[in-house]
């Protein structure tokens, strides 16, 4: 039985690549970050900067 030819080899190299390209992709531009809730008026938390010494 003959092996496999090269260029064979070559295309499941590159399918595999695409496909791996492909799925990081989609798996990257699904993710929505969370943003986050200001509720001050200034429009920025700040934290409380009454020091003891």
């Amino acid at each position: 039985m003959p092996q496999m030819a090269p260029i064979s080899w070559l295309v499941l190299f590159l399918m595999f690549i695409l496909t791996l390209i492909m799925f990081s992709m989609m798996n990257y531009y699904t993710m929505l970050p969370n943003s986050p809730k200001i509720s001050t008026k200034s429009g920025m938390m700040t934290p409380n900067m009454n020091w003891k010494w």
